[in-house]
């Protein structure tokens, strides 16, 4: 049988890691042809550009673009009379169009839940605290954590939990109160938090789940006579022996959790994490990543954390989404590497940069005067057909630049240059015309590739 002969379309500096990329593809049953399109980035493709450059397209089963060109490949499928494909948005996921190893993994299953506190719920009126339960359900979180307050009076509580009912949240009363607790459980909540040997006389007065705790971080032996009592009484439960903070007994607590899972292997087990994410004055996500591979080993089912401290600001969206990296590792039996980048948000996933030769070259065929900014690893690269610069601090290219008195452009490249510095100094992606990429941290707009980018102000003639 004849192999199927294919056309792989492609920008000047993806050319040389496209060859690589098929040359290093095993058993492939087609042949191909690579069409370098005469400019420089493949993600500014457009259809109707492919159509106009590509020439004739006989002999070809199928057309394959960059997977961030823009436009309607249907259109440009009737035009040429062949079938059209659009690729994947990063070379190395192409293998997977022609039934290579699978890069991507499943992300839409977990198994641990995510309960998110709202600490200072006394302090707030109903209003306010429905409207952080739905931006904390909308980050991921499944229980919504009414935080009470020693000392403290919660004379809403149960309106704030029955007006919570109606939007459909499930909830959980954090509380030492034995009124409180019992008030919580009345009005409807499904678990409380927390019960412990001192205040396990009311059990039988509540009709929520209790999360079990010991008296104190030395007496894991009264969190076991709370799990026993609530088996003899056939009562559902969870246990937490507690996370203490790191130089407070942080390996102490680890290894309680490790007792407990092996003590009880079938039980519900909870870990709260903030007392590590909040009382650790470090980035959050790298944090976050770690706890929730120590949980995925010792098989913990609930997580409790928080939201407080500058620094944890996004910790709910960082726990939902390191839960699903790390359910995906242990089904497939792989380190949770190269699963999703999102939890990536300082540096890039790998090294951004393009051979000094490949600038150079690009830097011959320049014909006009736009200028192109690429990384290397000297530094910033700017040139247009005029010349070309490296440097790092956007200032240094001042003299340099030539824009006469087109304000916007001026503009435009400052905006640019200052991207490409904070790029190059983290070693992150750097695209010409696109956002920096903070992982999970910031929400990225969908990108269409059948709509073009509106036109930005640095076009539009000033007022």
């Amino acid at each position: 049988m004849t192999k199927k002969h294919y056309l792989f379309i492609t920008g000047k500096l993806a050319e040389n890691n496209l060859r690589k990329v098929l040359e290093n593809m095993d058993n492939l049953d087609f042949s191909y042809d690579i069409k370098c399109i005469n400019i420089n980035v493949a993600a500014l493709l457009t259809t109707d550009l492919i159509l106009k450059k590509i020439g004739s397209v006989g002999g070809y089963q199928k057309i394959i673009l960059p997977g961030k060109a823009r436009g309607d490949i249907s259109k440009l499928e009737k035009e040429l009379g062949v079938e059209v494909e659009r690729g994947p948005e990063e070379l190395k996921d192409l293998p997977v169009m022609f039934g290579g190893e699978a890069l991507k993994y499943d992300l839409t299953n977990y198994e641990v839940h995510i309960f998110a506190e709202i600490t200072d719920a006394p302090f707030l009126t109903i209003p306010q605290i429905l409207e952080k339960a739905n931006a904390l359900r909308d980050d991921g979180a499944e229980v919504i954590d009414l935080g009470c307050m020693p000392n403290h009076p919660f004379p809403h509580l149960t309106e704030c939990i029955k007006e919570l009912k109606k939007e459909n949240f499930y909830l959980s009363v954090d509380s030492h109160n034995k009124e409180e607790i019992i008030t919580a459980s009345q009005a409807g909540v499904d678990y409380i938090l927390s019960l412990k040997k001192d205040n396990f006389d009311i059990i039988d007065d509540i009709k929520s789940i209790p999360i079990l705790i010991p008296n104190s971080s030395d007496d894991i032996e009264s969190l076991y006579w709370c799990i026993e009592e609530c088996k003899k009484r056939n009562r559902n439960f969870i246990a937490d022996p507690i996370l203490d903070p790191i130089n407070h007994g942080f390996m102490n607590s680890l290894i309680r959790y490790h007792s407990l899972r092996h003590r009880y292997p079938e039980i519900h087990i909870m870990m709260g994490i903030g007392n590590i994410t909040e009382l650790t004055h470090a980035d959050t996500t790298g944090i976050t990543a770690i706890l929730l591979g120590i949980i995925s080993e010792l098989k913990i089912n609930h997580v409790l954390t928080t939201q407080v401290s500058n620094h944890c600001k996004t910790v709910i969206k960082e726990t939902d989404l390191a839960r699903r990296i790390m359910h995906a590792a242990s089904v497939n039996n792989i380190t949770p590497k190269h699963i999703n980048d999102g939890l990536l948000s300082t540096h890039g996933a790998e090294k951004n940069s393009t051979e000094e030769s490949e600038i150079e070259d690009l830097f011959k065929n320049v014909k006009d005067k736009n200028y192109r900014i690429l990384l290397s690893d000297k530094g910033v690269n700017l040139f247009n057909k005029n010349g070309k610069m490296t440097a790092v601090d956007p200032y240094d290219f001042f003299d340099f630049i030539n824009v006469e008195d087109d304000i916007g452009h001026a503009y435009y490249l400052g905006i640019e240059l200052a991207r490409a510095q904070i790029a190059y100094q983290l070693d992150k992606k750097y695209e010409q015309d696109e956002e920096l990429d903070w992982g999970c941290l910031i929400d990225r707009v969908a990108d269409d590739k059948l709509e073009f980018k509106d036109t930005r102000s640095t076009y539009k003639k000033k007022k």
